[in-house]
């Protein structure tokens, strides 16, 4: 295989391909917060073009799915209108609907029950010590607990389908090994029953805040121009970009432990152009960074413009959306449900 596999989630958007090798692919989004409206992240589209697109090459006859999550409710209509805005996200970023499954998790009540055997399964200092929870609680003072059950829901996700395979970030793995430890548990208790996941790392860098390139860019970035939204207009990603913060070297180089400002804009900017940072750092020669931002700029908003004009496409037909939410409904219960039956047999339920 061309991609390269590493058995260890943090889950912001969830994929299961099914191949004639019994092979599956799974990864997942949340389409909750208020400032999910706005779209999906740059960040999505990079890890999306490049991880989905390979792992396709990979995975013959696959389905893909989609699932929504919350573990914060907001305004009832705000939630309906996000779960269509990241549908159509996807859609607008290259998921084929004719070869995938896109659907809401909600609508599939067998992750709800598998979650609660797999939590019954799971000790408290096994979730306290896990990234989102530490860093999340901190920020609300006091997390739910849906936040602090929350990665036993993603491994239920992940294993309800009998995934083998996920496209992960660095930042991920963790709580991808809890998916692993959950499988092993339930198959040394039950009998195997569930495959150990294994990871399909993208080369994609992490991108970082245009604010504070310490941090990694965020969809609830406080500060309004540190992040790139899909549906950001041409000048919107113009303005981002020329106030992105840098440092007081005019060259361009790619150095992220000092010089990680302009480092970010070079990781950006090899993503959207499908060229090596190498590649990106020779083009740059000879040019400011003020210049250089303006390259940036304008190969972003190439790369982003059909998507916006896609995502507002599709958005003016909420019919179609929601046609194709309920088909793909359809269509994961009708995997998830066979499974189910089988776990409840293996526990005891019946």
């Amino acid at each position: 295989m061309a991609l390269s596999m590493r058995c260890t989630v943090k889950s912001v958007f969830r994929f299961i391909h099914k191949s004639n090798s019994h092979r599956r692919l799974f990864k997942a989004g949340k389409a909750t917060g208020a400032t999910v409206r706005k779209s999906s992240l740059f960040v999505i589209l990079i890890c999306y073009m490049e991880t989905l697109c390979n792992t396709l090459k990979v995975f013959d006859n696959c389905n893909l799915q989609f699932k929504h999550i919350t573990v914060v409710f907001t305004d009832p209509q705000m939630l309906r209108e996000n779960i269509l805005d990241m549908a159509a996200s996807l859609l607008a970023c290259g998921i084929d609907p004719t070869r995938s499954i896109l659907f809401q998790q909600s609508q599939v009540s067998e992750h709800a029950e598998l979650s609660w055997i797999l939590g019954c399964l799971t000790s408290m200092p096994r979730l306290r010590h896990l990234p989102q929870w530490k860093m999340k609680s901190k920020q609300k003072n006091e997390g739910s607990v849906g936040l602090y059950t929350y990665p036993v829901l993603q491994a239920a996700d992940i294993l309800l389908y009998k995934s083998t395979h996920l496209p992960v970030g660095e930042d991920q793995i963790q709580h991808l090994e809890l998916a692993q430890d959950l499988a092993r548990i339930f198959n040394n208790q039950y009998g195997e029953f569930f495959p150990e996941p294994c990871a399909l790392l993208s080369g994609t860098r992490k991108v970082k805040s245009l604010r504070d390139p310490s941090s990694k860019m965020s969809k609830s970035d406080p500060q309004k121009l540190a992040t790139v939204f899909l549906t950001d207009t041409p000048d919107d990603i113009v303005l981002k970009i020329r106030r992105a913060v840098t440092d007081f070297t005019s060259e361009v180089t790619y150095e992220p432990g000092s010089r990680p400002g302009v480092s970010n804009l070079v990781s950006m900017h090899a993503a959207v152009s499908g060229q090596s940072v190498e590649e990106v750092v020779r083009l740059a020669e000879g040019m400011d960074t003020g210049q250089y931002k303006n390259v940036v700029a304008e190969a972003i908003v190439q790369r982003l413009q059909p998507i916006r004009l896609e995502i507002q496409r599709l958005r003016a037909d909420r019919g179609h959306l929601e046609s194709l939410l309920a088909k793909g409904a359809e269509k994961a219960r009708s995997l998830a449900a066979p499974v189910m039956t089988e776990i409840r047999k293996l526990v005891g339920f019946y």
